[in-house]
């Protein structure tokens, strides 16, 4: 039995929130819908408007002989920054948001440089999330270090488009050919240059040097670099140098460079990036267009933001007294207009249950008398039946009578029901332009509601029994303007089930880079509870500093005065009644300043939808700014609409699911499917005892240092460079909830364990090396089910072609594992053995590959091939120019990844 791991993403970013969806489609060759947004935080420059129209003009001519006439930019929307004055030329966008934009205009967190770089961590073929450009890289002339900005797009746009990677490799810049020739790392081989050590400094003064050798592994010393000559005959590729006069070209089967240890190897099966890009779905049907030699000039359209403009559409039908859910609803939408609604929003409320009323028209929030006036009109009876397309036409009435466009306006929707009318207003929604966000409340919820969210690039949520998943919901629909300072963030949210006259105890930990604007709150089942909080300095709350509910909400608030200390906050929960109870406790805080960036944490799920037997893939993405969070706990719950609970543990490792090793994605499969239906996700991110640190984004664009002309080197201007204690600081003790919306699974058999289909994870990071006449190997344990559990047993195969691995794994020589015990998925495992003495001389090469193997006979994909070479270092050690033959020098340790089918 086949099956396949290839999933799609639905990308998450940091600053952005799940369901990251492009409008980006393609009509007759031409791709519209393309969104480019400026930060609120970017300084208004009217040359920076002018610099992206000419990025763009310039990229889509390259674009379209690229492709060899396929496709070009036809027309991009500009969305302009609240914080900027209003124009007559400014028009109001419809769904376009810079939450959700193909390309970002923002400054990074720390000032490291303005390297051009693309998000992107799904698999071979999958859209990235976006392109991030900086003010300074659009503003100032980098045309030596990265080529034209309209090269440079269509390099970023190719990983975020077609899922393509790149060609160059900055920590493993140099290989060392099957020819036993030192080469650079880059596609096509065509491309030539020089090998030096640039800017080595003494004593004042500084030199260029040709690379040496190191003696251990045969490669050139890690301060060499590949300086490309400025004069080139070779086209390809855009993947590896775009900023050469000469490429014009995608890397194509006849010229791929399969040895090369980039990304693209690895990740792609060694298919180059031509071929990934044909197969696109962009491409299935596209002839062309050799009529032309140039295409069409793009159109710009300026969209400026507006304020927010939100509606709550609530059904209080007959179903809503079931389970306490009118009671819930009102408990999650009265924190949402108090804890989560930014201020200067407007907000109105409509209910519905046969017919729909209006009770609120927009109300800016301004203070507390304001979102006290909309509380009040929340429905304390329930009953009648389920008219959503009468909610919604209320919604869109109740937005254009206070003088607002329904047009990039948000609706959320929420129903615990049916309507079988429903698709009789999709195409009103569509026409609207609003956003719809919709939350599912029970099992019975209308299967069709998350469509409503699809067509207009709105959340999907579902919330089982308890009040916390309505909370979480709520907590997620946040601003979409791409001011971080002013979203509201989860430090907590937990129900508790306490027995009768018992106390609880727990802690939250607030970090320094949040504390304004904190709540403290806790619902209750049947008799409200004994409360002390106490704050870092030992100061104490208790039940009568609490607010109370005038509604009878069973809540009560606590609004921490000021900013909120740094620290553990601990709280204690008596259960009053004799009965035992539910209570949950929630904590929300926003940033401790317009200037200060909080960490955030967002989460999403790989797929909306998905039939039996799929793998999904859980990601959450931790960061600060643009800066990855590493090092901290995650963990993922899920539960299915039987109120059935999975938790398990997201791991940033490189392995498995997880793309690339400490990028702050946090990743793991998920196949423990219990039944059809809806599933809401959560994640968890935590950070204990100082564990946590920010990094540096990686996948940056490559710099290049210089070119060689005429036999000398002409260098760039020096990249800034950034000292490690700033690079990759320790951060505060953290906790962050987030919602990752819901998905469906559907065709799943009754019963049985349904993980069991799924074969054990490919292994990804073999790593091999010598250790005197023995070859040592470690790698990341995959699981028995992907990546849980242990695998039962391993299958490593070697051979001195690499070929024979690639090509017919299963006739290569067997290595003896009969010791080799698998540990639990996530392991490091460490394996050494003695290849056949006869075989074994100086310079001798073997390739090593391996399976994780369940029994009976389920087997892994075959894992990236290892490359080991027994090398002893000769007495004198030359200095080879790039290509000359040392058949005596050692190879570097790098993974040619092996992509192939699950059997």
């Amino acid at each position: 039995m086949v099956f396949s791991l290839k999933v799609i993403l639905f990308p998450s970013l940091l600053l952005l929130p799940v369901l990251k969806s492009s409008q980006v489609t393609l009509n007759n060759n031409g791709y519209d819908g393309i969104v480019i947004a400026i930060n609120p935080s970017v300084p208004e420059d009217e040359k920076l408007i002018q610099n992206i129209k000419e990025m763009v003009i310039e990229a889509s001519a390259y674009l379209f002989h690229a492709t060899k006439r396929r496709v070009y930019f036809r027309n991009v929307s500009i969305l302009i920054p609240m914080t900027w004055k209003s124009k007559s030329e400014y028009l109001i966008p419809k769904q376009e948001s810079y939450d959700q934009a193909d390309v970002l205009v923002a400054d990074p967190n720390l000032k490291y440089g303005d390297d051009p770089y693309t998000l992107q961590y799904g698999q071979c073929g999958d859209k990235g999330q976006y392109i991030h450009f900086t003010p300074n890289f659009l503003l100032t002339n980098n045309l030596p270090t990265y080529g034209p900005r309209g090269r440079v797009f269509v390099h970023e746009w190719a990983h975020l488009r077609w899922g393509v990677f790149d060609e160059y490799n900055v920590d493993q810049p140099f290989y060392i050919s099957r020819r036993n020739t030192i080469e650079a790392t880059r596609c096509s081989t065509h491309i030539t240059g020089v090998n030096m050590v640039l800017h080595e400094c003494k004593g004042g003064s500084c030199i260029e040097r040709p690379c040496r050798r190191n003696p251990k592994t045969g490669l050139y010393e890690a301060k060499c670099t590949f300086i490309p000559n400025r004069s080139q005959t070779a086209k390809e590729s855009i993947m590896f140098m775009q900023n050469l006069d000469s490429v014009t070209e995608f890397c194509t089967e006849k010229t791929h460079n399969k040895e090369a240890p980039n990304l693209q190897n690895k990740m792609c099966n060694h298919r180059s990036t031509w071929d990934v890009i044909m197969s696109s779905e962009d491409f299935q049907h596209l002839s062309p267009m050799t009529e032309i030699n140039s295409p069409p000039r793009p159109t710009f359209s300026l969209l400026k933001s507006k304020q927010r403009v939100v509606c709550l559409v609530l059904d209080k039908s007959g179903s809503m007294y079931r389970e306490d859910r009118l009671f819930r609803m009102n408990q999650a939408a009265e924190l949402y207009l108090i804890q989560i609604i930014e201020k200067g929003s407007l907000v109105g409320m409509v209910t519905f249950d046969s017919f729909a009323k209006i009770q609120n028209n927009l109300t800016k929030i301004i203070d507390e008398n304001t979102y006290q006036k909309i509380i009040a009109n929340l429905p304390q009876e329930a009953n009648g039946g389920t008219s959503i397309c009468g909610g919604l036409k209320a919604g869109f009435q109740a937005i254009s009578q206070s003088n607002q466009s329904t047009s990039g306006s948000e609706i959320i929707l929420l129903t615990d029901g049916e309507d079988k009318q429903m698709s009789l207003c999709f195409e009103e929604v569509k026409q609207s332009g609003a956003i719809i966000h919709t939350i599912a409340l029970g099992p019975s919820a209308d299967k069709e509601l998350e469509t409503l969210s699809y067509m207009t690039r709105g959340h999907r949520f579902y919330a089982h029994k308890d009040i916390n998943g309505l909370i979480d919901a709520f907590s997620r629909i946040s601003s979409r303007s791409g001011n971080i300072s002013q979203q509201a963030l989860q430090l907590e949210s937990k129900t508790l089930n306490i027995p009768g006259k018992k106390w609880i105890n727990g802690t939250v930990p607030v970090d320094s880079t949040v504390g304004n604007d904190t709540f403290f709150v806790v619902t209750w089942t049947i008799q409200k509870p004994e409360i002390i909080l106490q704050d870092p300095k030992g100061k104490k709350y208790t039940t009568s500093d609490f607010q109370e509910d005038k509604l009878n909400i069973r809540s009560v608030r606590l609004r921490i005065p000021g900013i909120a200390e740094t620290g553990t906050w601990t709280y204690s929960l008596r259960n009053n009644h004799t009965k035992s109870q539910l209570l949950t406790v929630t904590m929300t805080t926003r940033a401790r300043s317009p200037t200060t960036l909080p960490v955030i944490a967002t989460a999403h799920i790989s797929q909306n939808t998905a039939p039996y037997p799929s793998p999904m893939i859980v990601y959450a993405r931790v960061s600060q700014g643009f800066l990855p969070v590493l090092g901290i706990n995650v963990t993922a719950i899920i539960e299915n609409e039987d109120g059935h609970q999975v938790t398990f543990e997201l791991w940033d490792n490189g392995a498995g699911a997880d793309t690339v090793k400490n990028d702050g994605i946090y990743s793991r499969y998920f196949t423990d499917y219990h039944g059809n239906g809806r599933y809401s996700l959560k994640v968890h991110a935590q950070a204990r005892k100082n564990t946590a640190r920010l990094s540096q984004q990686q996948n940056k664009a490559l710099y290049i240092p210089g070119y060689a002309e005429n036999g000398k080197i002409i260098p760039n201007p020096p990249k800034p460079e950034v000292k490690e204690d700033v690079a990759e600081p320790q951060i505060d003790d953290f906790s962050r909830l987030a919602s990752g919306g819901s998905f469906s699974i559907s065709v799943v058999p009754p019963n049985g364990n349904h993980s069991q289909v799924f074969p054990p994870g490919k292994i990804v990071d073999l790593d091999a090396k010598f250790q005197g006449d023995r070859i040592q190997l470690s790698w990341t344990a995959p699981g028995k089910v992907l990546d849980k559990g242990r695998a039962d047993s391993y299958m490593i195969r070697i051979s001195k072609h690499v070929l024979d691995l690639q090509e017919n794994f299963d006739k290569a020589a067997l290595i003896n594992t009969s010791g080799l015990i698998p540990k639990e998925a996530g392991s490091v495992e460490n394996f050494e053995f003695k290849p056949e003495p006869s075989k074994i001389e100086n310079g001798t090469t073997f390739y090593i590959a391996i399976q994780a193997i369940r029994e009976p006979n389920v087997t892994s994909e075959v894992s990236n091939i290892a490359q080991a070479t027994n090398f002893i270092p000769p007495q004198e050690p030359s200095i080879p120019d790039l290509g000359t033959n040392i058949s005596a020098i050692s190879l570097a340790i790098f993974g040619l990844a092996v992509i192939v089918s699950i059997f």
